[in-house]
């Protein structure tokens, strides 16, 4: 066995710290106060880290600090600050998500190592290799790969690659889920995702977790990805309590030291206590991965009546001092209970807690007695960096500011995902027409017919968000028929597609490229790209701060929630569900993705006139999932005119603000 990847364990608070160190971490992962995507962990203090790097370094362990959310514009000048400090310590590298991080840290703190988050969505060599090509030293490969997909990637690409090998399943790809958000403004790429995801659906008069996914387990095949080189081999969990990083540290530590010991290390994760496991895309089996259980934990029986001080358990199961249970109601709250005295009659136990807790309740074992680890460090080491100095922040602010090129006018873009809608459009209306179409289709459109001629300078083909390795060739292929077919204009949904075309071609980036701030537009544009779209999820605060005028804002859309490659059952025929408020979706299946919008749609036309007058004079109507028809586009534009509320409609984010 030559090759052992490194094992990444994570840590939200300090005796998962502990707990990683002494379970065999290689490497821990781990978010400050600000700026991680585990917001709701308990995360560490400056001198926190500070004092963890000594300790870390005297195990031989590294330590990668999170910056992996977006951030908005006014975010800008703490970032600058924790950027200082960070780059003033021993952190081995900074997992980001945010293209303007990236240009932050690649041109004012170089000495920086920077990894890709998985919520870039890095799903491709070509993913890996223009990260590599810009300054990332490793990419974390979005979770969905197949095994020969990671396999052609291992041998087509430059960059270290880093895999998720266990732990929690997000439905969407990660960094591309709005769901969250959506519901309520808490933003899942701002650290504050509420799990939409393991909700109940009413589907076709049932409730269903639609959307669930079991946990994923890999660590059957530690042995191929050590025969592959994956360099790095990542534990989810900085949610997780100290006892489940400890055991699953262990589990995986014993696998990739001694391949024969794996039927071992499986044993060992019984008792993590997450979800039922799947080995997800990676097994080559992803049907049953979806799971109506949305709890973690075995489930021991329910509460059978109510004591003074506690309650009585039916369970077949033994109870012991120690154990952490949770009692969940109906709706899917929950309680923690640890048990400290207990009695057993027979198959009842009698549980004493002083927590609230209602008859009829189910009750889930999820923690064993374990060892105890530190939850203090004995003294906090001081910071010795220096802040950064008044004079480098406002340098950087000049740099970050964006030189616009306004119309006069309002220009007006459109996107559609049917050619019918051509027949019911005034083109001349529009500067800029998406076609987002499903790829088999790009060689059905007429561009030799005197229409497409005329037109063809409108026209935009959007590439979809999802290559696979298998079909890279084949979309490079397809991109040099339509630049011969004449097309010169391309909306790409990740910035690495960006090298699938040749000087001279005009790239625009659509909402999943994000760009927050003014760092991350200027980065972006810094690459080639002409345009950017706005994200759809962010405010008018957030925009309104920003120096970037010359954008596209998204006016009206049935914003995307979920961008996915698992496939999931909706029993109505229509694909129709609603939520336990009676919200309505609707799932759409294309390219073989599963995409999830909201029926109602997001339309900001009342703001019309605020936003010219505030400099922006470039928009989209985003017509995806409409029906074609002449009365939507002129209704439209009449709204905008007018500045007036269409009913019925949301406006997202954009007055509530984004968490």
């Amino acid at each position: 066995m030559d090759f052992k990847p490194e094992l990444l364990i994570p840590a939200g608070n300090i005796e998962a710290f502990h707990a990683a160190i002494e379970g065999g971490a290689d490497a821990i992962f781990l978010g400050l106060k600000q700026f991680n995507a585990r917001g709701r962990a308990v995360n560490f203090s400056n001198p926190q880290l500070v004092t963890m790097l000594d300790i870390a370094e005297k195990h031989g362990v590294k330590i990668y600090v999170t910056l992996n959310t977006v951030i908005k514009n006014a975010e800008i000048p703490e970032l600058l600050d924790v950027l200082n400090f960070l780059s003033q310590t021993k952190v081995s590298a900074v997992i980001i998500q945010d293209w303007g991080v990236w240009y932050l840290a690649k041109k004012f703190f170089p000495n920086l190592t920077i990894h890709a988050s998985t919520q870039m969505a890095n799903h491709n060599s070509m993913g890996a290799n223009f990260s590599k090509k810009n300054g990332f030293e490793r990419v974390i490969m979005a979770r969905e790969l197949t095994h020969p997909e990671l396999e052609k990637i291992m041998q087509n690409s430059e960059s270290e690659v880093e895999i998720f090998v266990h732990g929690a399943l997000c439905y969407s790809f990660s960094g591309l889920c709005l769901f969250s958000s959506y519901l309520g403004g808490k933003g899942a790429n701002r650290g504050q995702c509420t799990q939409p995801c393991r909700r109940v659906f009413k589907d076709n008069g049932k409730d269903h977790a639609i959307f669930s996914l079991k946990d994923n387990q890999q660590i059957s095949m530690v042995p191929d990805f050590a025969r592959m080189n994956v360099a790095s081999l990542k534990i989810e969990g900085r949610m997780k309590s100290a006892s489940y990083v400890y055991r699953v540290a262990q589990a995986y530590r014993m696998a990739i030291d001694d391949h024969s010991k794996i039927k071992e290390a499986e044993e060992l994760l019984k008792w993590d206590f997450g979800r039922e496991k799947t080995d997800y895309f990676m097994g080559g089996k992803v049907k049953g991965s979806i799971s109506d259980k949305t709890n973690n934990g075995i489930y021991l029986g329910k509460v059978k009546r109510l004591l003074d001080e506690g309650f009585v358990l039916q369970t077949d199961m033994d109870l012991e001092k120690g154990q952490q249970l949770r009692v969940v109601n109906k709706v899917g709250d929950s309680v923690s209970v640890k048990v400290k005295e207990f009695e057993a009659k027979g198959n009842e136990v009698e549980v004493y807690t002083e927590k609230d807790i209602v008859k009829g309740n189910d009750v889930y074992l999820i923690g064993l007695p374990s060892r105890n680890f530190p939850s203090k460090f004995e003294f906090l080491k001081k910071e010795n960096t220096k802040p950064i100095s008044g004079a480098f922040k406002r340098k950087i602010r000049q740099d970050i500011q964006i030189r616009n090129q306004n119309s006069s006018k309002p220009e007006f873009f459109v996107r559609i995902d049917n050619l019918e809608w051509l027949r019911k459009l005034r083109v001349d209306d529009f500067k800029g027409i998406f076609l987002d179409l499903p790829k088999d289709e790009w060689r059905k459109i007429p561009f030799d017919s005197p229409f497409f001629k005329n037109n063809i300078f409108r026209f935009y083909i959007e590439i979809p968000g999802f290559i696979s390795e298998n079909h890279l060739q084949q979309m490079q292929q397809n991109v040099k028929w339509l630049i011969r077919k004449g097309l010169k204009n391309f909306v790409i949904s990740h910035l690495s597609q960006f090298d699938l075309f040749p000087k001279g071609v005009n790239i625009i980036t659509n909402e999943r490229v994000y760009t927050y701030n003014d760092a991350a537009i200027k980065g972006i544009k810094s690459l080639g790209v002409a345009q950017t779209i706005y994200p759809v999820e962010s405010d008018y605060e957030n925009l309104q701060r920003g120096t970037s005028r010359d954008g596209i804002v998204s006016m009206y859309a049935n914003p995307e929630l979920f961008f996915a490659r698992m496939p999931v059952s909706v029993y109505n025929n229509d694909d129709e569900f609603k939520d336990n408020t009676d919200k309505e979706f609707k799932r759409y299946v294309r390219n073989g993705m599963t995409s999830v919008y909201s029926k109602t749609p997001v339309a900001l036309l009342q703001y019309s006139k605020s936003l010219m007058k505030d400099g922006f004079s470039r928009f989209l109507f985003d017509l995806r999932t409409e029906t074609p028809s002449k009365h939507l586009p002129v209704k439209l534009f009449k709204k905008f005119k007018a500045s007036e509320q269409l009913q019925p409609s949301t406006t997202f984010n954009f007055k509530r603000g984004l968490s």
